[in-house]
């Protein structure tokens, strides 16, 4: 009976002394924010940074198009947040969590790192603090990106001046800059700025938070075509007009466009390997009539959904290079080093997903065709026709440009004869095909005989491929090409 008396006179005490505390707090704002009673549990916040996923191999940082969100937006799980822009693929991100934009880590047009928090949502819709709590709130300061306020008693800069005409001159047009939102437009806007060649960053928006408009395209394309005055003696640029009139050599400053950088980062780490080129003359004429033959079979009745309707000579070249990946696995790898003790090794892959280099309105894409050992001619001809027809409207998913093992690149269809191809980063070697031209041979019985001829390029990670192993590859791929029959026998 005493103990328990005495157990709830401590209880009492507690409470008595746990309410002073919090009177305390609420009464002296300058006590921190953080002091609490040791038994009481912050307020919980429920904002959760979304990270920018790894979008493809060896990316690691893209640049935001467009936020389809803004501070204070209601997103739902999996809705779209923003469309980035690697050196491969333009890719859309969408949410993990249902709840409040907070906060946007970039602008449009600047580079996001892959695996570093992009865009802020909370949760719980934001949830507020309790009402005493507010009391012991920091004081704000200012944003690093807010310009500081202006004193009354400072004079007014000359561009704020009143013009001659009665009529106030704020900042010239010119130099008037895009509101926060500018960059940020509908995919029919973006898409009349890329029909119209026109940079987005350059026109001045006239909707919501400085967006731009359709109206604001045309009318920027109205002013840029507009017949231009003749300039003043005085003016800056007749200095430039002269010198180019009279012969002297005038330089233009041009930036790299996104994908222009990636492929400056991605080519000058892969020049890093130590290459080797070796090259051979491979005779298409079997394949040439093999492929007229299998045409003229396909043309005699209609081609299902998705499958071409004619055969070029890749799908035969990518299938001969999985025949010879067989026999010599070590192409088919990736170099690795360990990080704590630098010691190299091979991580040799079991399938042949062998990517395809294709030009495109956009630049330099490396497609992957997945798994081609298991594929047949037909099925490598139609996954290739619509890798192609996403590389052109610029759609290629992640997935469709990752997991190479090697790669082949056709200049041939350009017109190229001979080239030097350069190794695709985590491979170990890479397939150049030159142009097809007819020359005359000697046949068994040194008869003169036209023949179809093309240069196959090779080049290797020398570091762990040596120059034996390549030839002999490389005449494996041969012989598979010059018998294009042989494929048959090894159909899976």
């Amino acid at each position: 009976m005493f103990l328990q008396r005495g157990s709830r006179v401590l209880q009492r005490h507690w409470h008595a002394s746990k309410g002073a505390s919090r009177a305390a707090i609420l009464n002296n704002t300058n006590l921190p924010r953080s002091s609490r009673w040791f038994t009481d549990s912050r307020a919980l916040w429920a904002l959760k940074p979304v990270l920018l996923a790894d979008i493809g191999e060896g990316i690691v940082e893209c640049e935001v198009i467009q936020w389809f969100v803004e501070p204070g937006a209601r997103v739902e799980e999996f809705s779209p947040l923003c469309e980035v822009q690697s050196d491969k693929a333009s890719v859309e991100i969408t949410s993990r969590f249902t709840g409040t934009v907070k906060k946007l880590y970039y602008e449009a047009g600047e580079m996001a790192k892959v695996g570093k928090p992009f865009v802020d949502i909370d949760i719980q819709g934001g949830v507020d603090e309790p009402a005493a709590a507010e009391t012991l709130a920091a004081p704000e300061f200012p944003k690093d990106n807010e310009p500081p306020s202006i004193p009354a008693s400072e004079p007014i800069s000359e561009k704020q001046t009143s013009t001659s005409d009665g009529t106030e001159q704020g900042v010239s047009e010119e130099t008037r800059p895009n509101g926060k939102y500018a960059t940020f437009a509908t995919p029919a806007v973006r898409h009349l700025c890329k029909e119209k060649e026109i940079d987005i960053k350059h026109v001045s928006g006239t909707g919501k938070d400085g967006r731009v408009l359709k109206e604001d395209i045309y009318k920027y394309i109205q002013d840029r075509d507009a017949p231009k005055q003749p300039a003043a003696p005085h003016a800056p640029g007749n200095g430039i007009q002269a010198a180019a009139a009279a012969g002297q050599q005038t330089e233009t400053r041009v930036e790299l466009s996104h994908m222009q950088q990636q492929m400056f980062k991605s080519m000058t780490r892969s020049l890093s390997i130590p290459h080797f080129l070796y090259a051979d003359e491979v005779d298409m004429s079997s394949l040439v009539e093999l492929r007229g033959r299998l045409n003229r079979v396909l043309a005699q009745s209609p081609a299902p959904e998705g499958q071409p309707g004619k055969l070029s000579y890749l799908p035969f070249v990518i299938k001969a290079m999985s025949l010879a990946l067989y026999q010599f696995p070590v192409l088919n790898a990736r170099v690795d080093v360990d990080a704590a003790s630098g010691k190299p090794s091979l991580s040799l892959r079991s399938q042949h997903n062998i990517g395809v280099a294709m030009d495109t309105p956009q630049g330099l894409v490396v497609p992957v065709i997945r798994d081609v050992g298991s594929l047949n001619i037909l099925a490598i001809a139609s996954e290739l026709m619509r890798l192609q027809g996403l590389a052109l409207q610029g759609k290629l998913s992640p997935r469709d440009m990752s997991g190479g093992t090697i790669t082949v690149s056709n200049i041939g269809n350009i017109g190229g004869t001979y080239l030097s191809p350069v190794i695709v980063e985590r491979e170990v070697a890479i397939l150049g095909v030159g142009r097809m031209r007819t020359v005359p041979a000697f046949d068994e019985h040194d008869r003169v005989v036209k023949k179809q001829v093309c240069n196959f390029s090779w080049s290797a990670d020398h570091r762990v491929v040596d120059g034996a192993t390549m030839a002999r590859a490389a005449e494996v791929v041969r012989r598979v090409v010059e018998e294009p029959d042989v494929m048959v026998m090894h159909l899976r």
